[in-house]
């Protein structure tokens, strides 16, 4: 048998490796780096299906506003409430319509793209009015 031979590393106090990698050793530092960016990534999800939701939510809001409205619409000759409190008021609804942030519905009557209709818009995340992410 062939015996083998060992080669041992002796460092010496000057070649000792120094910074971050050298304290941490380079296999704690891709340890640590692989779960900042898992975390990164479950937040950055998280945050974009909690949106998603939101529209979902207010969307399912509209469509039961819609069909009060339009039944108020059947009702009174075709014209529309002035305020959605008017669909409480006369028991269409149970309660004024809002949106998933908190805020109430807009009615426009006669509406933007159906004269003889009416929108029924939220104003999005961001509450600005009929801004680019509104939910229609």
């Amino acid at each position: 048998m062939a015996a083998r031979s060992r080669v041992s590393k002796v460092f010496f106090p000057w070649e000792r490796r120094r910074g971050l990698f050298g304290v941490l050793g380079r296999a704690r530092v891709r340890l640590i780096a692989a779960v900042v960016l898992g975390l990164i990534i479950v937040v950055s999800i998280r945050s974009r299906e909690e949106r998603a939701a939101g529209v979902r939510s207010t969307r399912a809001t509209i469509t039961q506003a819609q069909l009060a409205i339009s039944a108020f619409r059947a009702d009174h000759a075709g014209t529309c409430p002035k305020e959605l409190n008017e669909l409480v008021a006369l028991g269409y609804a149970r309660e004024v319509p809002i949106d998933a942030w908190g805020r109430p519905l807009r009615l426009a009557c006669p509406g933007r793209r159906d004269p003889h209709g009416f929108d029924l818009v939220s104003d999005g995340p961001d509450g600005e009015p009929y801004g680019l992410d509104r939910v229609e």
